[in-house]
C-alpha cells in the first residue's frame, strides 16, 4: 500500500491526540486528547504542524515539527525546525513509515525556509526516538548528554548547531511544608496526564503540600529553568516513567512530610 503523508485534519485529530491509543476506553487519555488538539492547533499560526502517515485508510504514524523558537523541549537554538516526537506503528515498521514522516518533516523545514531540522534521540534499547533510526537517515550528533542527544540536519552550511538547554532548577524550601515542582508540557501525552494526577494527589493532602507548576510551553519558563518535564518534592527529583504512578507521588509526599516532624 502507498503511504500518504498530510497535515493533521478533523478526522485525525483524535488519532493524534490519544497518541495512536484510539478505542481503549482509557479515561485520562480520552480527556487528555482534546487539551492536546487544542494546543496544537493554536500552535499551527506560529508554523506548529502535525504530519500524520496512512496505509491505505488506516492511520500508521504521526509526528509534530514546529520551529525551534516554540518547541516546548530541551533543545535551544535559531533558524531550525524542531520535531519532538515521531511515532509510527510497529505493524507497520517494515513499510516506510517513519522514513516517510522525516521526508515531509524536511519539505516542511524547506517550506518554512528554516536552514535545518533537528529532534532528541536515545542510545538506549527502546523504541521510542531511537538514535540508530536518525543516523540511518543522515542525522548527525549535535550534542550528546548522557543516553540522549541532539541529532540534525543542516541545509545551510552556515547554521549553528543546535543545544541542550542549561537546566537551572534551584529548590525553594518553605518552612512547614512539602513543596511540590512540577515541570510539564501540553504536547506530550504522558506530560499532560501527569499533570492531572499530579494535582489529585496534591490536593488530598490540604495545606500541608504546595504544588508549584511550571509549564514548558511558555517560553519564558523553559528560558528560565532549562526544564521540560520534570517532578521534585522538597527538591528531590522523582523517576518518572511513562507518567507517574499517583501512589508513588503520594509516597514520596508522605515521606517528605514525615521528615518535617
Amino acid at each position: 500500500m502507498q503511504i500518504i503523508i498530510r497535515d493533521m485534519t478533523k478526522v485525525d485529530e483524535y488519532y493524534v491526540g490519544t497518541c495512536t491509543h484510539v478505542n481503549e476506553n482509557n479515561i485520562e487519555r480520552e480527556k487528555s486528547a482534546p487539551r492536546r488538539i487544542s494546543w496544537l492547533r493554536s500552535m499551527e499560526k506560529y508554523g506548529l504542524k502535525v504530519k500524520v502517515a496512512l496505509l491505505g485508510d488506516l492511520h500508521a504514524g504521526f509526528l509534530y515539527i514546529m520551529p525551534i523558537e516554540i518547541n516546548p523541549w530541551q533543545i535551544q537554538g535559531k533558524d531550525l525546525m524542531v520535531f519532538p516526537c515521531l511515532v509510527a506503528h510497529s505493524k507497520f515498521s517494515d513499510k516506510g513509515v517513519g522514513k516517510a514522516l522525516i521526508k515531509a518533516a524536511e519539505e516542511e523545514t524547506y517550506k518554512q525556509k528554516r536552514r535545518g531540522i533537528a529532534t532528541i534521540g536515545y542510545f538506549w534499547d527502546f523504541w521510542f526516538m531511537p538514535a540508530s533510526f536518525f543516523l540511518k537517515l543522515g542525522f548527525k550528533v549535535a550534542e550528546k548528554r548522557g543516553e540522549e542527544a541532539i541529532f540534525w540536519k543542516k541545509f545551510d552550511e552556515k547554521v549553528e548547531p543546535p543545544h541542550f538547554r542549561e537546566e537551572k532548577y534551584k529548590f525553594k524550601p518553605e518552612k512547614g511544608k512539602v513543596i511540590v515542582d512540577l515541570f510539564w508540557n501540553r504536547f506530550c501525552l504522558t506530560s499532560d496526564i501527569e499533570e492531572q494526577r499530579v494535582r489529585e494527589v496534591v490536593s488530598e493532602f490540604g495545606n500541608n503540600v504546595i504544588l508549584n507548576e511550571f509549564s514548558a510551553v511558555d517560553q519564558s519558563i523553559l528560558e528560565q529553568y532549562g526544564i521540560s518535564r520534570r517532578i521534585y518534592v522538597n527538591g528531590n527529583m522523582l523517576e518518572i516513567g511513562p507518567e507517574i504512578e499517583k501512589s508513588i507521588l503520594r509516597k514520596a509526599i508522605e515521606d517528605a512530610l514525615l521528615k518535617l516532624n
